[in-house]
């Protein structure tokens, strides 16, 4: 269910300005939208057009040079570190072209780490680990394998089942399918359509034109603008 009048993500007017020398180079130039709540949403742009600049802004990894930035209605301009740490720890699940995992853990374990940094016991780690790895359909023999054991494919289940491990909000997905061949990306998008299906709201960062056709909402940027 979409609350229109609650956006989940909010940028209004933000910009990214990088100094290298006496040059200004502007990531982000004026730059507004929001993503309402359970939307799945596709950040379309070609390599230097500012989308991994946004999907920073969106994952509270930077802040914009002006701006406002708003995840879950909390501004991130009034946020210390430590503020922004709990908010990407509680709202944003993270999932990388490259999956991130540690390659002398299990997959189990793997999915435990979140959970980790949140306090919780080694019983409610592992039995929220299993349930997230079965939200992320990899089959349970795969529990203990560690990812030189797993394909790509599989290794990308293992991503899901971590940013899924704390129950976040939203799911920021860069490039997901990058590594993977055609069939295995596409069953990769359909197991995030699948979890948008169940609340999750999706934030799809890609230069691919074909990752569009899984979500609702496209937002083209081009030369850090947003194209209209």
């Amino acid at each position: 269910m979409q609350h229109p009048q609650h956006p989940i993500v909010q940028l209004q007017d933000v910009t990214r300005i990088y100094t290298l020398g006496n040059n200004k180079i502007y990531a982000l130039n004026g730059v507004s939208f929001s993503i309402d709540k359970g939307d799945f949403v596709t950040i379309m742009g070609s390599s230097g057009s500012g989308k991994s600049t946004l999907l920073n802004m969106i994952g509270c990894l930077d802040l914009p040079t002006s701006g406002k930035v708003k995840v879950n209605n909390v501004d991130l301009s009034k946020l210390d570190d430590d503020g922004l740490t709990a908010i990407r720890r509680n709202n944003i699940g993270f999932i990388f072209q490259q999956f991130n995992l540690i390659p002398t853990l299990t997959a189990l374990e793997n999915v435990e780490i979140p959970m980790i940094f949140n306090g919780a016991s080694p019983e409610t780690r592992r039995k929220k680990a299993l349930e997230a790895l079965k939200k992320a359909d990899l089959p349970l023999e795969f529990a203990d394998h560690k990812p030189n054991e797993m394909s790509g494919g599989q290794q990308q289940r293992v991503a899901i089942a971590r940013a899924l491990a704390n129950d976040p909000p939203i799911l920021l997905a860069d490039e997901p399918t990058g590594n993977l061949d055609t069939r295995t990306g596409h069953n990769i998008m359909e197991l995030l359509k699948e979890l948008n299906g169940a609340g999750t709201t999706i934030i799809v960062v890609t230069h691919d034109p074909k990752l569009e056709e899984y979500s609702h909402t496209t937002i083209n940027i081009q030369d850090g603008e947003v194209l209209i």
